[in-house]
C-alpha cells in the first residue's frame, strides 16, 4: 500500500474520531432495545405462558408500527411539544417516546399474559409504537448532527449500536427470564432504556438545517387554500397541515430529483432488501431442519453472528467514506448473493457446525455492509425540510413490500425445497444490482444518481 492510499484510508477511518458519532452507539442502542422486547423475546414469554401458536403469531403485526410509522412521522418532524420543546424538536420527542418505552416496559413486566393476554398485546402495542417514534426522532437527528461525509460512520455507530441492544434485549432477556422471572428480565431490560434517556440529557440538539419560522409556504398549500377559500376555517387549516405535511415531502423528493432519477431511485429502495428479508425470516427453521441443536444456533446466529454484522456495519463506514454509497452498496448486496448461494450449497449436503459458522459469518458480514451503507443513502436523500418525514416514507417503501414477499418463504420451500429457495433468495437480488449498476454508469458518465453524500475519498480532496 503506497503512502497515498495509506492516507486515503486513515482519512476514511478518522470518521470515528467525531464525537457526535461515539455518539449513535447509545442512540443505537436506546432504538435497538425495544425491538425485540415487543416481537421476538416476547414470544417466547408467551409461548412458555400456554399461549397458543396462532394467537403468538398475530403479536407479529406489533412489528407494523415499525413499518407504518410514515404515516405519524409529520407529527414529529414538524410539531413542538409543550414544555419539552425547549429541549430542541429531535431531543424533546426522543425524551417522550423513550419515557413511554420505559413505561411500558414495566407495565409489561408486571403484567401476565395468561391471565390477561389482552393487556399485554395493548401494553405491546403501546410499547411499540413510542419505539417506532423514538427511531423517527433518532434517524432525524442522526441525519442532522453530522456533516454529508461523515454519515457513513454515524450510520455504522447507530448500527452497532443497535446489535448489541439486539444482544441484550434477546439472549441477555432470555438468560435472566429463565434465572430470575419474566418480570425480573423486564424490569431489567427497563433499567436499560435509561441510558437512552441519559444520552438524550447529554447531547446538543443539532443545528437546525432549516428555520421553519422563515420558510415561505409550500406551493401545494397555498393553491389549496385558494382554492378552498370559502371552506370553515378550522377543516381548512386541518387539511392544509396534512398536505404539507404529508403530500409536501414526497412531492418535494420528486421536485429535487425529477421523474427520471426519482422513479429508479425509488425502485431501488423497495428492491434492495428483498433478498436479506426473505432469508432472514427463514434462517432459523432452516437451522433447526437441518439438525442445529438450540444452543449452536443461539451461539453462531444471536452472539457471534450479530458480532460479524456489527464488523460489518464498522468497515461499511470506512467503505463509504473511502468508495462512495453506490458502490459499498453494491459490493455489500453482491456479498448477500454470494451467501444466499452458500446457504443453497449447504442445504443440498450435510452440514456441519463449522459450515453453519462460515456462512453466518459471510452472511452476517455482508449484512453490516449492505445495510448501513442502504440507510446512509436513505438518509443522503432526504431534504432540510423534511428529514424525519421523508427517512419515515423510505422505511415504509422498503420494509412493507420486502416483509409481504418474504412471508411467502415456507410455500417456497414446501414446493421446492431449501436449495431452490436460497438460490431464489440470490436471484431476487437482481433488480437492485441492475439499478446501481445503472447509476454507476451514470455516474462514470458525469450524470446525476441522485446521491448528495458521502462521495470517495479521493473526490473529496
Amino acid at each position: 500500500m503506497n503512502i497515498a492510499t495509506e492516507g486515503r484510508w486513515t482519512r476514511a477511518l478518522g470518521v470515528y474520531a467525531n464525537p457526535r458519532v461515539r455518539t449513535m452507539l447509545f442512540l443505537g442502542f436506546s432504538s435497538g432495545l425495544p425491538f425485540a422486547l415487543v416481537l421476538t423475546t416476547l414470544s417466547a414469554w408467551l409461548r412458555q405462558s400456554g399461549i397458543n401458536r396462532a394467537t403468538i403469531g398475530t403479536f407479529s403485526l406489533v412489528g407494523l408500527a415499525y413499518s407504518l410509522k410514515y404515516f405519524w412521522a409529520p407529527v414529529v418532524d414538524r410539531l413542538p411539544l409543550p414544555i419539552l420543546h425547549r429541549m430542541g424538536r429531535r431531543r424533546s420527542w426522543m425524551l417522550l417516546a423513550q419515557a413511554c418505552i420505559v413505561i411500558g416496559l414495566v407495565m409489561m413486566a408486571t403484567s401476565d399474559p395468561a391471565s390477561d393476554v389482552t393487556r399485554m398485546a395493548t401494553l405491546a402495542v403501546f410499547t411499540a409504537f413510542a419505539s417506532a417514534t423514538q427511531d423517527i426522532a433518532v434517524d432525524a437527528y442522526r441525519i442532522e448532527a453530522a456533516t454529508e461525509k461523515d454519515q457513513g460512520g454515524m450510520t455504522a455507530a447507530y448500527q452497532i449500536g443497535y446489535q448489541i441492544a439486539l444482544i441484550c434485549a434477546g439472549a441477555g432477556a432470555l438468560h435472566a427470564a429463565a434465572d430470575h422471572g419474566w418480570m425480573t428480565a423486564y424490569l431489567v431490560m427497563a433499567a436499560c432504556a435509561f441510558i437512552g434517556i441519559v444520552t438524550t440529557f447529554v447531547i446538543a440538539e443539532p443545528d437546525a438545517r432549516v428555520d421553519r419560522a422563515t420558510l415561505p409556504p409550500e406551493p401545494l398549500v397555498e393553491r389549496f387554500e385558494q382554492s378552498a377559500a370559502q371552506w370553515p376555517e378550522l377543516p381548512r387549516k386541518v387539511v392544509a397541515w396534512l398536505i404539507g405535511a404529508v403530500v409536501c415531502p414526497f412531492a418535494d423528493f420528486f421536485e429535487r430529483k425529477g421523474l427520471k432519477i426519482g422513479l429508479p431511485i425509488l425502485l431501488l429502495i423497495v428492491t434492495f432488501r428483498f433478498n436479506y428479508t426473505t432469508m432472514g425470516v427463514a434462517a432459523n427453521p432452516f437451522y433447526i431442519d437441518m439438525g442445529f441443536t438450540l444452543d449452536q444456533i443461539a451461539l453462531v446466529s444471536k452472539v457471534y453472528g450479530v458480532i460479524m454484522t456489527m464488523v460489518g456495519a464498522v468497515l461499511a463506514g470506512v467503505l463509504i467514506r473511502r468508495f462512495g454509497l453506490l458502490r459499498t452498496m453494491l459490493f455489500g448486496l453482491a456479498m448477500l448473493s454470494v451467501a444466499n448461494l452458500l446457504y443453497a450449497h449447504m442445504a443440498a449436503i450435510h452440514p456441519t457446525l463449522p459450515w453453519l459458522a462460515t456462512i453466518v459469518s459471510a452472511d452476517n458480514l455482508a449484512n453490516g455492509i449492505a445495510g448501513t451503507s442502504f440507510i446512509a443513502y436513505m438518509s443522503s436523500l432526504t431534504s432540510a425540510r423534511y428529514t424525519a418525514t421523508q427517512y419515515a416514507l423510505f422505511g415504509t417503501l422498503w420494509s412493507l413490500p420486502a416483509k409481504s414477499l418474504a412471508s411467502q418463504w415456507g410455500k417456497i420451500v414446501n414446493a421446492w425445497g431449501y436449495p431452490a429457495f436460497f438460490v431464489y433468495t440470490a436471484a431476487i437480488a437482481v433488480p437492485a444490482m441492475l439499478l446501481l449498476l445503472w447509476m454507476l454508469w451514470r455516474e462514470h458518465r458525469g450524470e446525476t444518481t441522485g446521491v448528495d453524500a458521502a462521495e470517495p475519498a479521493q473526490k473529496q480532496g
